[in-house]
């Protein structure tokens, strides 16, 4: 079956052709470790996992490659102070590494969570220093690129004079973005306003720095991606993504680098994630209408009314398409739950669906098969996926309430297909099997504080425990052999 992607290059979809038929080469533009991860990053990041799943599930072999931005994203090429690891770490007051270290364990545990596959290479820009100073050392001495003042900035207008189109991903004229330049520090050191930095001089006080041809300084935020993408994928490969806020610059300043540098386009087929919104409104710190990945899963915060299982949240961001604005609010939340309860209870139905000699004509499962296939075919539609995959739904308790009839060569076909639907390719999980053994625990604990408190006589504490449980949906049962627990 022919997989079409959309690629933001063409603005068409087009047939998937890898460069090495049954392999993948795909780098997704990973996080800034300088803050805790956002929602609207860990939807684009689950975007792309979701794609990664599609392509194994398709039996493509992928070298999935994401990286960590852990220096150097000065996103203005202006004032050094505005560095996020700089700036960060002097809030926290901790070295600029003890900014990446922590981030970076909030960033694996968040999307552990969420049940995000890891990608095969992860690398950092830091670990690659090296090979951004050779990138920047051939631009130079092919003509693409300058130094001034112990900085190296790329040459667009040479680039652009040289035949090539600076541009041409996001759609956006050199005369426009020269109009449109703001007037930032820095640029009286470029030839241009819109050639961007390769490398930058570290002032004194600038404390992530290394030793360069051109002096002390810290790679350009732009330079790092095409570094790592190309190392491990080479200088032309198949996939790359990201959010669609990277489109411009980031990306185009990628295209620019890849082409100049190694006389190729770096890449076949560019992917762009849409945003994420909350109530119908922008999620911005600023405006106030901003909510952390795991304030949604614990429900401390003041826009939805309930706690949220993290497969919960998935589902409901699987309902829509990568390339769709997602809104998410207190009634899409409680939608998605009430959608994925009937997913997964019709699941767990078919391991007690009656078999008979022979099947009935009510349900096509060739036919479903394929247009689920087709549908994460068609550039990774997860909607029309989980449409289909209700369809399925309503059979299924048609087969258990005895209304419709299925061979058991065909219940293990259609229980397969579900399994690697639901859990390979969307990636959801199981609620009581993820969270049994944990929840187990914690409500020992509580159990044990609470019996500590009835023995002491304390049974405003007990009561305590006991009622704020019931809030949440956990009644405690106090019997002869002790008290247990059950889900409301």
């Amino acid at each position: 079956m022919n997989v079409k992607i959309y690629n933001s290059l063409s603005g068409e979809k087009e047939i998937f052709k890898p460069i090495v038929e049954g392999n993948v080469g795909m780098y997704v533009c990973g996080p800034t470790v300088y803050s805790n991860v956002h929602l609207g990053n860990v939807r684009t990041f689950m975007s792309f996992d979701f794609i990664y799943r599609s392509l194994l599930f398709f039996g493509y072999k992928v070298r999935y490659v994401r990286n960590i931005t852990d220096a150097g994203h000065l996103t203005d090429d202006g004032d050094v102070n505005n560095d996020r690891f700089v700036k960060q770490s002097r809030l926290e007051k901790l070295e600029p590494m003890e900014i990446v270290q922590k981030y970076t364990v909030d960033f694996h545990k968040v999307l552990e969570r969420f049940n995000l596959l890891p990608p095969t290479i992860e690398p950092t820009a830091t670990g690659h220093i090296l090979e951004q100073i050779e990138i920047t050392q051939k631009l130079i001495e092919d003509g693409f690129a300058y130094e001034k003042n112990g900085s190296v900035y790329f040459d667009v207008m040479e680039y652009n004079r040289r035949g090539l189109n600076y541009g041409e991903l996001s759609r956006r004229n050199i005369d426009e973005l020269f109009s449109n330049t703001r007037d930032l520090d820095g640029q009286d050191e470029k030839k241009n306003p819109q050639d961007f930095a390769l490398w930058k001089a570290a002032s004194p006080a600038h404390i992530m720095r290394w030793n360069s041809p051109w002096g002390i300084g810290f790679p350009g935020w732009h330079l790092e991606c095409t570094a790592m993408s190309t190392k491990y994928l080479g200088e032309n490969f198949d996939i790359h993504g990201g959010g669609l806020d990277l489109k411009f610059p980031h990306h185009e300043c990628e295209v620019a680098q890849g082409k100049a540098c190694n006389g190729t386009t770096p890449v076949n087929y560019w992917m762009h994630a849409n945003m994420l919104t909350m109530n119908g409104q922008r999620m911005s710190k600023s405006t106030g209408n901003y909510i952390l990945p795991m304030e949604l899963v614990s429900g401390e915060n003041d826009f939805f009314e309930k706690p949220f299982h993290p497969s919960v949240v998935r589902f409901c961001f699987m309902q829509a398409h990568y390339r769709s604005v997602l809104d998410i609010s207190n009634d899409a939340m409680i939608a998605a739950e009430k959608g994925f309860h009937r997913l997964m209870e019709a699941v767990k139905l078919l391991e007690n669906i009656q078999v008979s000699e022979t099947g009935s004509a009510g349900f096509d499962l060739e036919e479903w098969k394929q247009k689920c296939k087709e549908a994460l075919a068609d550039d990774f539609n997860a909607p029309i996926l989980i449409s289909y995959l209700f369809e399925a739904v309503k059979w299924i308790h048609l087969l258990k309430e005895g209304k419709e009839s299925i061979t058991k060569e065909n219940l293990e076909e259609l229980k397969s297909l579900m399994y690697a639907f639901v859990y390979d390719v969307l990636g959801l999980q199981n609620m009581e099997e993820n969270t049994n053994e944990k929840l187990d625990q914690a409500l020992q604990v509580l159990i044990d504080i609470r019996t500590q408190a009835k023995k002491a006589k304390n049974f405003e504490l007990s009561d305590q425990i006991r009622d704020q449980l019931l809030e949440q949906g956990i009644q405690l049962k106090d019997g002869r052999e002790g008290t247990t627990y059950e889900l409301k």
